[in-house]
């Protein structure tokens, strides 16, 4: 999912865990698990595989480079239905002479150069380049989030009881995960295979560097995990005109924020074992008691400012005393933010996960858990380390173990607690450093009081039916979306749908183009010529961009989008220094990448939703899902009265869909 979107290298470093420790702990409470071999018998990970977690990254196959020509055929293809003729043909123009001229040129030197880095992709570097390049601030333009589903025992929904279980099994999967005990991520053609001791035991003898095409010869693809290893322990530091990624994997302490305040207290010993439950719940208790009001200088806003103006007052907290604070905050394992409310639905939901109050969340940490005043539990993550890939992984994970092994239940004692074991971290803040606070306060109060959050239901069809009716689910919905756009508009709008490009090594994401000239064509019949077609006419229009769609989709995660072809191109040519490519300046190109539609789908029985926000001022943001009955989207917009027109316009379309596919005419 989520931007870019809502998707995702290195060494592991490899430890084996110490004894159990402390007497008493654990006793498993909860519902059991019937996986046989891979049970969690020890309590300090989520699993054990018996394939190491990293088996598959040295024998991955590279993201391939597609050819120029298909690149430039592709790119054409997305641009024909959003220019008219005499702009289509001053385009096509630009982008032959491309593909012949210094495009051609640009190509073969990223060819060399793909050549030479075999340990990684052709778009790793140039797509963190663009991301911490960036100066615009990540909460709201970058940062998405996911929200997690209730644990199914109400009980265990208070805060601080879901707040230590997640914690826990946070820590768990940390564990597996430098062990070498998490599960690989593949994707598995035919599902007996995942359950197979056979083919686990056979993978695990292969050699690393042929391992990929053991799994291969079963139609079983592990995809790329080098991103997991800023899951942890990572943030990312503002510097001037491009920041940096940081991560220390010594770092054993949790972050925890209450109110404004900062907290951090050890949950892990030096060789790997986690605090005793009892241990955390009690720190997190007294962090809830000891932070009862707000700093008057709340240090969080400084994480929504600009990343330029955030660059030199981080500077000044360096030069003013603040550096082992901040090193603690940065090389922490996770940030912990403990809310003071209750969202009421989950539009409220979706603003607290979203961007919250400002003052309670450190947006450059890899990622933080969030924790509301009710139990509801989320997570916001930094966009440039990783994609969404990971981070559901870690969240299907992480709430699949706390509900099934919970660490602590319901009413249980925590033992006295000394406070001098959890560290309120003091900051010194001169007048300039405080100025900054309050300006960054301002500025982040009016851009949220402009975001709009609405939700939608479409409950008279979901994937099922689509199904039946041998239709894409995701196609249907996306061309719901042109069809909408078409409607409020008047013109067919560019759109934007994430893909993982996970399946190779270093992968990231490729952009999935919607728009199309089919989509285009039904759009136009759909609103403008309701009563000249057929319902077998408008229904083979359906079928046609189903597929077309799906061929989209399947170019996309093989890697032969041309998005990030073209990206690459670009970014080969600025770090050059040349002259900028007339096609990049084209304005037909700047339209295409002016995203209005962004959009974005996950789906996991551990999610309740996802959102991001609009990536331009006019654009919206759609995180959605077609379920198995139903159709829901959480979408965001800094224009409210067209994100509500655009939502009842959806309906009206996914209603008219429905009509022609149950053989009715439109009227």
């Amino acid at each position: 999912m989520l931007r870019a979107r809502l998707a995702c290298g290195g060494g592991v470093l490899l430890r084996r865990p110490g004894p159990v420790g402390r007497r008493g702990y654990w006793r498993t409470v909860g519902l059991t698990e019937s996986i046989i071999s891979e049970l969690d018998t020890d309590h300090h990970f989520v699993h054990r595989s018996t394939i190491p977690t990293m088996h598959f990254q040295d024998s991955l196959p590279r993201l391939p480079l597609p050819k120029l020509e298909d690149s430039v055929k592709r790119y054409l293809a997305a641009q024909k239905p959003l220019l008219d003729d005499d702009q289509y043909r001053n385009t096509e123009r630009i982008a032959r002479e491309f593909g012949k001229g210094v495009g051609r040129k640009l190509h073969r030197e990223l060819v060399e150069f793909d050549k030479k880095n075999k340990h990684t992709s052709y778009i790793s570097d140039p797509w963190f380049d663009m991301y911490l390049c960036a100066r615009d601030p990540v909460v709201l333009n970058f940062n998405p989030f996911i929200s997690l589903n209730p644990d199914p025992k109400e009980a265990y929904n208070s805060q601080v009881v879901r707040a230590t279980n997640l914690v826990v099994s946070s820590i768990k999967f940390l564990n597996s995960l430098k062990n070498e005990f998490l599960r690989p991520d593949i994707y598995y053609v035919n599902p007996k295979w995942s359950q197979s001791r056979l083919f686990k035991n056979f993978i695990r003898l292969l050699p690393t560097s042929v391992s990929w095409y053991g799994a291969y010869m079963v139609n079983a693809y592990p995809l790329d995990m080098s991103q997991y290893k800023r899951l942890f322990n990572s943030s990312r530091i503002p510097k001037l005109n491009k920041d940096e990624l940081f991560t220390d994997e010594r770092g054993r302490h949790l972050l925890v924020m209450r109110n404004g305040h900062f907290y951090v207290f050890d949950v892990l010993d030096p060789i790997g074992n986690i605090l005793h439950p009892s241990e955390i719940q009690a720190q997190l208790i007294y962090i809830l008691q000891d932070a009862d009001r707000l700093p008057e200088f709340p240090l969080c806003y400084l994480t929504t400012e600009d990343r330029n103006t955030w660059a030199a007052v981080r500077q000044q907290l360096l030069e003013a005393g603040n550096e082992d604070n901040l090193q603690k905050i940065d090389s922490a394992v996770f940030c912990l933010c403990l809310d003071i409310i209750s969202p009421k639905n989950d539009t409220e939901l979706s603003h607290c996960m979203l961007h919250g109050h400002g003052f309670n969340r450190w947006f450059d940490k890899s990622f933080s858990l969030i924790i509301t005043n009710d139990g509801t539990a989320g997570v916001n993550f930094e966009h440039s380390w990783g994609d969404g890939v990971a981070v559901l992984r870690f969240v299907n994970e992480v709430y699949r173990n706390s509900t099934r092994h919970p660490a602590i239940v319901p009413h249980s004692s925590p033992p006295a607690l000394s406070a001098t074991r959890c560290e309120r971290l003091e900051f010194k803040l001169n007048d300039s450093i405080q100025s900054a606070i309050n300006a960054a306060r301002m500025k982040f109060k009016e851009t949220n009081e402009k975001l709009s959050v609405r939700m939608f239901e479409f409950r008279k069809f979901g994937k099922e039916f689509l199904v039946k009716q041998k239709l894409s689910p995701d196609a249907v919905f996306q061309l719901a979306c042109q069809i909408t756009a078409y409607r409020q508009f008047g013109k067919i709008i560019s759109s934007y749908e994430a893909c993982s490009t996970a399946a190779f090594k270093h992968g990231r994401t490729e952009t999935i183009r919607p728009t199309s000239i089919l989509t285009k064509q039904c759009s136009h019949a759909f609103v403008e010529e309701r009563s000249k077609h057929s319902v077998a006419e408008l229904r083979n229009m359906i079928d046609e961009c189903s597929k077309y769609h799906r061929r989209l989709q399947l170019e996309a995660a093989l890697g032969r989008g041309f998005d990030r072809h073209l990206f690459a191109l670009k970014h080969l040519s600025v770090s050059r220094g040349d002259p900028m490519p007339e096609l990049f300046l084209d304005s037909a190109y700047q339209k295409l990448n002016h995203i209005i539609l962004s959009t974005s789908t996950l789906h996991s029985p551990a999610v309740h939703l996802g959102g991001f926000g609009p990536v331009v001022p006019d654009g919206f943001g759609i995180g959605y899902n077609v379920f198995d009955t139903w159709v829901g989207c959480n979408t965001t917009g800094y224009l409210n009265r067209e994100l509500q027109e655009f939502l009842r316009c959806l309906e009206y379309s996914l209603n008219d869909i429905l009509d022609v596919l149950e053989g009715r005419p439109l009227v």
